[in-house]
């Protein structure tokens, strides 16, 4: 069963309960902040927010976990070919705001509206002026079509993706793969895609247990 934060703590005191507590569908815990302090102790503890606009935070813990390492990445044969004949450039950390903006307006067909909210993505604004959040770039000339924002746990080899968008066909999977190669050129053991979807599946992501998935934070 999910649990309430103890009374006790302050908003400067991150404190979650056991991930293995969340119930059936992965919610763990509800209140607490979205400070770099709670964000990054959630994030090592392989739990992160996930909540719409009006409620209160909301901390997930989901089992099993969505997750693909680096290497492993599907690349299929037809975007072997588009990436060898594309213009599209990738970039990293170059418009953080720019990726984060577009994935909160990007529409979702099985979401009413958009969990990042503006306390959201002022957070991992936050957590990139920090260092600890990364976002990749796809441009068509000097439009941003695509990209992505995660969580880097850079001493755990884990990256913990959290949103994508396209604007262009195929500039998401081009974000993900580059992604996915810089990674694996630094040694990463896993990228974190929290919850099972058919576009992260056909990019290789797979399930493994919550408890397997926590042995890699550990």
């Amino acid at each position: 069963m999910f649990e309430l934060p103890d009374k006790h703590q302050g908003p400067g005191e991150p404190w979650f309960p056991d991930p293995q507590n969340a119930d059936e569908e992965g919610l763990l815990s509800i209140g607490g902040s979205l400070a770099p302090n709670w964000l990054l102790h959630a994030y090592y503890n392989g739990i992160f927010p996930w909540y719409s606009q009006g409620q209160p935070i909301l901390w997930w813990s989901p089992d099993p976990r969505m997750v693909v390492a680096p290497e492993q990445v599907h690349i299929s044969k037809s975007m072997r070919q588009f990436m060898r004949k594309t213009s599209l450039k990738v970039t990293f950390n170059q418009d953080f705001s720019g990726v984060i903006a577009n994935c909160q307006k990007s529409p979702r067909p099985d979401q009413d509206g958009t969990w990042i909210t503006d306390a959201i993505k002022t957070a991992y604004t936050e957590l990139h002026r920090l260092g600890r959040a990364v976002s990749v770039e796809v441009w068509d000339d000097q439009q941003l079509v695509g990209g992505l924002y995660g969580v880097d746990l850079k001493d755990k080899g884990v990256f913990c993706g959290e949103s994508m968008f396209s604007k262009q066909s195929n500039a998401s999977k081009l974000a993900f793969i580059a992604l996915s190669r810089k990674l694996s050129q630094n040694k990463y053991r896993l990228i974190d895609c929290q919850m099972y979807t058919p576009h992260l599946e056909s990019l290789g992501a797979y399930e493994i247990s919550r408890a397997q998935f926590l042995t890699y934070l550990q």
